[in-house]
This record gives C-alpha cells, sequence and structure tokens, in this order.
C-alpha cells in the first residue's frame, strides 16, 4: 500500500475501542460514568496487583430500564470483582477474601455510618444491614457510583500505604475527584465529602452462584 493511501485511510474507532456502536440515541448520563469508570479503570489495573474480571458491556434498552440483571459469580475468584450494568448504573459484584471479611469490624471506628443506619430504606435492604452489607458474606454487591456527585469511585484493593490513602488502608475503593474513601462493604470513612455508604441494590440468590440483581422477592 502506497504512503498516500495509508495516510488517508480513516481508522474506525469501534475496531480500536473493542466496543460496537449502534445508531440508537446516547443516553448523556449513562456515558458519563461510563467514560469515568474506564479513565478509572485505566489508572488503577497499572498500579494495583489485584485480578479483575471485567463483564460490564452496554446492556439492552429493557435492562436500562429496569429489568432484573442475572449474573453468575461461579467463576469469580476471591480478590476478584465483576462489574454489570443495571437501570444504567455500574454494579459491583466483589467476591471477598477471608482476609478481607476479617477486616472488615476493625474499619468500624474510622467509618461514618458503620451499621448503615442513615437512609437504610434507600441505601441498604434489610438482608444488608450487617458488617458485610450483604446476604453471603464473601459476596459483595454495591451501586458503584460515589453518594458525593455521582463520580464512579476506582478500586484500590492492595492494603497499606500509597498515593492518596492512609496508611493503615485495609482495601476498598478511592474517588479521585474529592478524595471520599469506601471500604470493602461500600461503607464511607469519616471526614469525607461523600454523605452516604454505597447503594446496595435489591437482589437476592436464584440459586448457589446465580444472582439476580434488581430483585429481591421471588414471583
Amino acid at each position: 500500500m502506497s504512503d498516500s493511501a495509508s495516510s488517508s485511510a480513516k481508522p474506525d474507532p469501534s475496531h480500536a475501542s473493542g466496543l460496537s456502536f449502534s445508531k440508537e440515541p446516547v443516553d448523556g448520563g449513562r456515558r458519563t460514568w461510563i467514560a469515568i469508570t474506564c479513565g478509572v479503570g485505566a489508572v488503577g489495573g497499572a498500579a494495583v496487583a489485584v485480578p479483575f474480571v471485567s463483564t460490564f458491556a452496554p446492556s439492552e434498552r429493557a435492562r436500562a430500564a429496569g429489568a432484573a440483571v442475572r449474573v453468575d459469580v461461579s467463576t469469580l475468584q476471591p480478590g476478584e470483582m465483576q462489574t454489570v450494568e443495571w437501570r444504567g448504573k455500574p454494579v459491583w459484584i466483589i467476591r471477598r477474601t477471608p482476609e478481607q471479611l476479617a477486616a472488615l469490624p476493625k474499619l468500624d471506628p474510622q467509618l461514618a455510618d458503620p451499621k448503615s443506619i442513615r437512609k437504610p430504606d434507600e441505601l441498604t435492604p434489610e438482608y444488608a444491614r450487617n458488617e458485610w452489607r450483604s446476604i453471603k458474606p464473601e459476596f459483595f454487591v454495591g451501586v458503584g457510583i460515589c453518594t458525593h456527585l455521582g463520580c464512579s469511585p476506582g478500586a484500590k484493593f492492595t492494603p497499606g500505604p500509597q498515593p492518596s490513602l492512609p496508611d493503615d488502608w485495609a482495601g476498598g475503593f478511592l474517588c479521585a475527584c474529592h478524595g471520599s474513601t469506601f471500604d470493602l462493604a461500600g461503607r464511607v470513612f469519616r471526614n469525607k465529602p461523600a454523605p452516604d455508604n454505597l447503594e446496595v441494590p435489591p437482589h437476592m440468590y436464584v440459586a448457589d452462584n446465580v444472582l439476580l440483581i434488581g430483585e429481591d422477592k421471588k414471583a
């Protein structure tokens, strides 16, 4: 191919990004958090030596409208996080290690709402009002949107000192926009801009390793 031909060829952005594009109208709010999530994930991926499973992909319009999302978590390994979409929001599914679970109660004095009593009906279903904020201790299910200004926090699972985090960091999430930090149960630390814990969406197990996100009652 000649130099002139190669220079005039226009790259196909769908090939470069690995995403497919449709001609349907774009939800501006959804696109915003997708961009934030991708940007934060790119930085976190280079700095955190923790395995992640990313299965987020734009859903059908039925899911965006509120239909429940079924997720098989059987292949999710301890220490991994999987992201799916529900109602246009990123929902994190984290399989916590025994060490991560053991650290949660020790963090209570540092947290703004350790027992999730603020806005309980809005942010924490009754079955998640425990020290793990979950149905099964090892699996945390939470909406990955900061309660301050709606940014998407980045995963910082590696414990210990690191930029923008305390020396006794036990693992969790950092919202780089204004510095809010959350533990691995989505609970916000004291004296941070975010006023509340992360939302736990309605969910239930329809099998041992199959989650239904968006419903918590059997028909």
